[in-house]
């Protein structure tokens, strides 16, 4: 395989929320932990996510929301991260992320970047004129070493990388909720089918191991077939 191999690993609602609604100042990790009934078992989440591949692939909306482009620099952690980003980031939230990331790679198709104003060592930006998930995965592994990667990005993005087939693994950890809200983002977002000539997009799962955890949580575990 000439691209790493990837698992999708999220939280999401028993109704396949991926959010607890349509608005970027609503976020599980924020406002989770003060809902009585979930903030009892989120923990086994995190402890789980603890344990996932030392490459981790987001976007820039996912981590302004998480109020990167505001927070302290964190210590150094052995996981090197990726991030799909065009706009939302700052040159601190860039900065951030190198303090943070044993390698940085941003994938870009703004050349006014702010990230091309930074300058450190393990920092690495694909630029793509016509962007490509499927080409950038590949010069991951080609140029990076990276050879497993977990997916934790947005709706929108992951309805791309299912339609491209760039999912290997799905694990997920359901939340004992109902959302509802039909524009509340969702586990796989994007364009919807219409015609059965796109039914070969469809991710067709086997199941690998279904684990109940406390507090009514349930962790999920396919192979893409």
């Amino acid at each position: 395989m000439n691209r790493p191999i990837t698992t999708l690993f999220m939280l999401m609602s028993l109704d396949g929320k991926i959010s607890p609604g349509a608005s970027d100042d609503l976020d599980v990790d924020k406002d989770f932990p003060g809902i009585k009934g979930l903030c009892e078992g989120l923990h086994q989440y995190y402890e789980i996510e603890q344990t996932t591949d030392l490459w981790s692939f987001n976007t820039g909306r996912v981590q302004k929301k998480m109020g990167v482009n505001e927070k302290p620099y964190p210590e150094k952690t052995p996981v090197s991260f990726v991030l799909l980003d065009n706009t939302h980031l700052t040159e601190h939230g860039i900065r951030y992320f190198c303090a943070r990331s044993k390698e940085f790679v941003l994938i870009t198709s703004n050349m006014n970047h702010p990230a091309f104003s930074v300058k450190e060592d393990n920092l690495h930006i694909i630029y793509q004129e016509t962007p490509s998930l499927k080409d950038a995965f590949c010069i991951l592994k080609e140029e990076y070493g990276c050879d497993r990667i977990t997916i934790q990005s947005g709706g929108t993005i992951n309805g791309i990388l299912l339609r491209e087939k760039l999912f290997d693994y799905v694990d997920i950890v359901v939340a004992p909720v109902l959302i509802g809200g039909k524009d509340t983002s969702t586990l796989i977002d994007g364009n919807s089918i219409t015609n059965t000539d796109e039914l070969k997009s469809l991710g067709v799962l086997q199941l690998e191991s279904c684990e109940a955890l406390e507090n009514s949580y349930v962790r999920l575990r396919y192979k893409v077939v």
